[in-house]
């Protein structure tokens, strides 16, 4: 088949629009929707089984991005499989099936002794990560298995190989369901300050700033890899189901959902694509309607600036940061109906505004005015990218002179903001 005639048969495959199949009630269904359409909560479904049969059809310029994608799938296979029972240490409930992580910024003031071990009191130095979080090893594990399953799974839907398929369900199925080596479905225990505190709300951003892969991948295998069966699925979701009713009642969710700076903007992408997964739309609308003023008016200012961002040690960073989640949740909105794109602040401030605020120094036409620990340009492609899409003609005309991630280029094959590094604070 010609790339021409595959793109011919985007028409048939867009009757299953990502609103529709948000909004159906069989959403949470392991069933992919008509033509073989991924039902994924961020992800555009259609314009993913479209870009398939391109790649199937041989299409030049996907080419490239898939031998890439399959140089890093190809590293996953022999990789894990990855678990919270791994670690040495052992979280407060006394249960190794809590995930477990420490504050990354927080270091000890006093010298080691017989009698203060730790070093205790612990300080904040922000945006400095201390080496000895590394320790537990959950954190860690867990971005390798997220990281893993994303691409294996993405290569599978793009080449059919089964052993990329077979892959990314034993690492979920090792994570999140076998009985033996599941996490449970909590973030009580993340982010603690030894001598302080067991775990903070702050640390569910350990989960909610790739969780969203997950869900997608999930939705992908959905459509017929081997290795992952209808009774997966339903566990799969049962945890989802459960993570989400921990996240609206506990008080750790209270507390980051109750951020006003990234942290907030994360928790809520979240729970918005949460519930799209397990069969909720309407409350994925009401966090995206909510998210207008909770969000947007707090956070963006009527030049583009985030000044709760701009206060940080790493400035540039933490703006692309916030703006990842946001223009991620501005997809979510897109499949229940809310326009989170085009939505103007009292103030004047916009998703737009925002990135057009980044783009300057993310294309070397101007240099970053703030004091910043690590600046790095290409950390702003990928918002950048997803703004351009929407339609910001600033974002689009700077395409050309955009950095690319040290990954690699892979927007065709997965166009969505992905997650820039490890900081997690």
């Amino acid at each position: 088949m010609s790339v021409a005639a595959v793109a011919g048969l985007f028409t048939a495959l867009a009757i299953s629009s990502p609103a529709s199949a948000a909004t159906s009630p069989a959403a949470a269904s392991p069933a992919a929707g008509p033509g073989g359409v991924p039902r994924t909560v961020v992800l555009d479904g259609p314009r993913l089984a479209l870009t398939r049969l391109m790649v199937r059809a041989g299409a030049p310029q996907l080419r490239g991005p898939v031998s890439s994608l399959k140089a890093q799938a190809d590293s996953y296979l022999t990789q894990g499989p990855w678990s919270v029972m791994d670690k040495p240490q052992t979280p407060p409930s006394g249960d190794k099936h809590d995930y477990l992580s420490q504050a990354p910024y927080w270091w000890p003031s006093q010298p080691a002794t017989a009698s203060n071990p730790q070093g205790c009191p612990y300080v904040d130095r922000d945006g400095v990560r201390n080496p000895e979080v590394d320790t537990i090893t959950d954190h860690s594990e867990r971005g390798e298995m997220f990281n893993a399953v994303y691409d294996l799974t993405l290569a599978w839907y793009y080449t059919g190989d089964p052993a990329y398929g077979k892959r990314a369900a034993l690492d979920l199925e090792t994570w999140f369901i076998d009985p033996a080596t599941r996490m449970n479905p909590n973030l009580t225990y993340t982010q603690g300050i030894p001598c302080q505190l067991d775990g903070r709300g702050i640390g569910i951003i350990d989960f909610s700033q790739q969780f969203t892969d997950i869900l997608d991948a999930v939705a992908l295998l959905n459509t017929g890899a081997p290795g992952w069966s209808h009774s997966d699925n339903t566990a799969m979701t049962g945890w989802d189901t459960q993570f989400l009713n921990w996240l609206m009642t506990s008080s750790n969710g209270a507390d980051e959902a109750a951020a006003t700076n990234n942290h907030g903007s994360f928790f809520d992408m979240q729970e918005a694509a949460l519930a799209l997964a397990v069969g909720r739309p309407g409350l994925a609308k009401s966090i995206a309607e909510t998210a207008e003023t909770k969000r947007l008016d707090v956070q963006l200012a009527a030049d583009g600036s985030q000044p709760l961002e701009l206060s940080r040690t790493l400035p540039f960073h933490y703006s692309t940061f916030n703006l990842l989640a946001l223009t991620r949740l501005a997809m979510i909105g897109q499949k229940v109906g809310v326009d989170l794109w085009h939505y103007r602040t009292p103030a004047g401030g916009s998703i737009f505004k925002a990135v057009d605020f980044l783009v300057p120094a993310a294309t070397g036409t101007a240099s970053w005015s703030y004091p910043d620990l690590n600046f790095q340009a290409w950390a702003a492609t990928d918002v950048i990218e997803a703004a351009a899409d929407a339609g910001d003609h600033t974002a689009g005309k700077a395409l050309p002179d955009l950095t690319q991630p040290p990954g690699g280029e892979f927007w065709l094959l997965r166009p969505a903001p992905e997650q820039l590094d490890p900081v997690t604070s």
